[in-house]
């Protein structure tokens, strides 16, 4: 059994809601031990998983929040650097599920995070235990 930490941007609750309860879903039905931990917004996601791996408390992340396109350009920083910021993570051999939607609006988001339709939280709590596995296999 590991132990995983979701951190979640909390700005669309009834979307979080459901990529949360994918992510845990996932989680605990693999037998792992979960603990949700919120953040202000996408781009905090990195820095703080980061801080969270520094402590040694959790074997792997998961990513979840929602970022739907606005009228500015906000939307691609905010898009591209959560995903840079995780992905960096991830090659330094943190094990991380990235949930972060980036959606052009809320239907395609609702059917994204709903664990009955797409359930990308879900999806991304699966790939955070693969990726811990195959760290895992490869430290042997």
């Amino acid at each position: 059994m590991a132990s995983f930490l979701i951190v979640e941007a909390r700005f669309y609750d009834h979307l979080n809601d459901l990529l949360v309860a994918g992510a845990r879903a996932a989680l605990e039905g693999a037998g792992h031990e979960v603990s949700v931990l919120t953040v202000p917004g996408a781009l905090e996601i990195p820095g703080t998983i980061a801080l969270a791996a520094e402590l040694g408390d959790y074997d792997g992340f998961v990513a979840i929040g929602v970022v739907i396109r606005g009228e500015t350009y906000h939307f691609e920083i905010v898009a591209g650097e959560s995903a840079r910021g995780i992905m960096a993570l991830t090659m330094d051999g943190i094990p991380i599920g990235n949930g972060i939607l980036t959606v052009e609006n809320e239907a395609q988001a609702l059917v994204r995070a709903d664990p009955a339709q797409k359930d990308k939280g879900g999806e991304a709590a699966k790939a955070a235990i693969v990726l811990l596995d195959l760290q895992e296999r490869f430290s042997r």
